[in-house]
């Protein structure tokens, strides 16, 4: 590979004409399963490395509450509803998907492992044996591992190796960060794809798929923290150096200020969404309290309508909001990246889109804020272009190549001993 094409592919952009590492050859598909909509895309790879929109399609999620299935039923007709409309316009049929993690409460840990080399070379084997020991102590009863990112090697004594394969040394030491989450909900998660006819072919942390999306290369590497306000959770992701250090996922997310809405104007929740979408914020004016909003109420005829200052709108949105960035930065503190995360914060999901979020954020989270709009894709419509549309976005990124680790070594779906594995093809078998 000529230098031109080494940094090319250090900046994170494919040399003209060639593929990032990892990238998905032929037509794949990507299904974004979130607790308020389901999106799927089917894309290709093109000549210059970047994914093209084939087909696309997205329905109002049912049976799926803050990231997890609790309908697989209902869960089914929504997903296969996309799905078919995704395969209708790109002339194709999906037999797998590259799905998002959002379900199983998942977690990040970080492990540090030292290994035995005795003098000489390091290989392939001992970094999968190093990765297969990070999953041995993260794992706790009812977990599994779906993501296993190495942050950095230490040869002896000397740091900052990103590829020991072939270095003669000792003692090797990994920094790895891990991803798990709930064996029963990724079964679930599993059993209702195959219900749809469709293998989980890759799982994609959902705040991972975010950052993916929306951020820059130098915000990769200088530290900055993704916050994807979804409609059933907040997800967290921080990048630090080009890695994905940090993810953690909160049950609140724009359902729950549409609810809100809902019982303090004892309105119908579908009005209570219309209000929110078109009149919702967290920051008040001067005319809000002569601006009046008329709101049908529960159960009373269409004629009865009440009318309410937007300032009432906007007091009840503001302490949900305020309530869930307290609850990131608690989450942020926790972790102790406070000088890895940067100064950077980049707002994105639907829920962000409320006029005065971003400078709320700022005020609570004590960083410089930005919203995040996903990067463009060829062939998605603009509606499918918003920072709503960020996850799926991210998996069609991931699909190119764009975030996977420098080894190739991951954990989860592709080990044949996992558990979730042996559940899928034993459910495939008997289908």
């Amino acid at each position: 590979m000529n230098q031109i094409a080494r940094l090319a592919q250090h900046d994170g952009l494919p040399a003209q004409g060639r593929r990032r590492r990892g990238a998905r050859s032929g037509i794949f598909g990507v299904l974004d399963i979130g607790s308020t909509k389901i999106v799927c895309v089917i894309a290709r790879i093109e000549n210059d490395g970047e994914p093209r929109a084939l087909g696309f399609g997205w329905q109002r999620a049912r049976g799926i509450k803050g990231g997890n299935i609790v309908d697989l039923e209902e869960a089914e007709k929504a997903i296969r509803a996309a799905v078919g409309q995704a395969e209708e316009m790109a002339d194709t049929q999906l037999k797998g998907a590259i799905v998002n993690l959002s379900c199983g409460q998942p977690e990040s840990r970080q492990q540090n492992i030292q290994w035995p080399i005795g003098g000489r070379a390091i290989t392939e084997a001992d970094l999968r044996a190093i990765m297969g020991e990070g999953r041995r102590r993260s794992a706790e009863d009812g977990r599994e591992t779906v993501h296993a990112f190495p942050l950095g090697f230490t040869v002896d004594a000397t740091p900052g190796a990103e590829d020991p394969r072939g270095m003669i040394c000792e003692t090797v030491a990994a920094k790895l960060h891990m991803v798990d989450a709930a064996q029963h909900s990724l079964l679930n998660l599993g059993a209702t794809l195959l219900r749809c006819d469709l293998m989980v072919e890759e799982l994609v942390s959902a705040p991972f798929a975010g950052g993916l999306a929306t951020l820059v290369e130098d915000e990769k590497q200088l530290g900055a923290t993704v916050i994807d306000m979804g409609g059933g959770t907040t997800s967290i992701a921080v990048f630090a150096e080009g890695h994905l250090l940090h993810t953690a996922q909160i049950p609140v997310g724009g359902w729950n200020v549409t609810n809100d809405l809902a019982r303090g104007l004892s309105t119908p929740i579908a009005h209570a969404e219309r209000l929110k979408t078109l009149h919702g914020g967290v920051l008040g004016a001067p005319d809000d309290e002569r601006e009046w909003l008329p709101v049908p109420q529960v159960g009373e005829e269409e004629d009865q309508i009440a009318r309410i200052p937007r300032a009432m709108v906007i007091g009840i949105i503001r302490p949900r909001i305020e309530e869930t960035f307290e609850l990131v930065k608690d989450r942020l503190e926790a972790a102790g990246l406070s000088q890895e995360m940067g100064r950077r914060v980049v707002l994105t999901g639907g829920a962000s889109q409320l006029v005065g979020v971003r400078e709320l954020a700022g005020r609570v989270l004590e960083r410089q804020v930005r919203l995040g709009r996903p990067h463009p894709v060829r062939g998605l419509p603009e509606t499918a272009s918003g920072p709503a549309f960020a996850a799926p976005l991210g998996l069609l990124a991931w699909g190119a190549g764009e975030g996977r680790p420098l080894l190739e070594l991951m954990p989860g779906l592709e080990r044949p001993a996992s558990r979730f594995r042996r559940f899928v093809n034993w459910l495939r078998d008997r289908a």
